[in-house]
């Protein structure tokens, strides 16, 4: 299975923590082969980032939680780890990775299928420059606050 790194980007586990953040030499050359998009360069250009770093930024996003905006530098830039995940999903490369990655760790541990569980939380937006409610333009006009001048019918 794929060993534990140690940098400031991961989380501390314990060594017998049999869940990843990056992808060891063994892990990666099974799934190198899966990754592979094979697409057209329609224009000269800046070449191709290695798939390995964005996997791991993949990986550290999904372990963490964390918003595609906060993944850190050392995986490359954010908007080339959440575009290269975009074409793995739309390819299915990502869920032939996926696969392997549920059967590497169904050897070491065993996965229990049997039972699952999802988690979320929907909350209302705060209002905010979109879709809040509309600011009323003008005020009524406020009503006089002086005596009636008209006849009272209490004495």
């Amino acid at each position: 299975m794929a060993s534990l790194a140690t940098d400031s980007v991961t989380a501390a586990a314990p060594k017998d923590d049999p869940t990843i953040w990056q992808a060891d030499d063994v892990l990666w050359a099974r799934l190198a082969p899966l990754l592979v998009v094979v697409k057209p360069r329609k224009k000269p250009g800046r070449p191709r980032t290695n798939d390995r770093p964005l996997f791991d930024g993949v990986i550290w996003v999904l372990r963490t939680g964390a918003q595609w905006s906060t993944v850190p530098r050392t995986f490359g830039p954010k908007s080339t780890v959440h575009d290269r995940f975009q074409e793995w999903v739309r390819t299915g490369a990502f869920a032939q990775a996926w696969t392997l990655l549920l059967e590497e760790y169904d050897e070491f541990v065993g996965l229990d299928l049997h039972w699952q569980s999802a988690d979320g939380c929907l909350v209302k937006a705060p209002l905010g420059k979109k879709g809040g409610p509309e600011k009323l333009n003008a005020r009524a006009a406020t009503r006089p606050t002086a005596g009636n001048a008209a006849p009272s019918a209490i004495c």
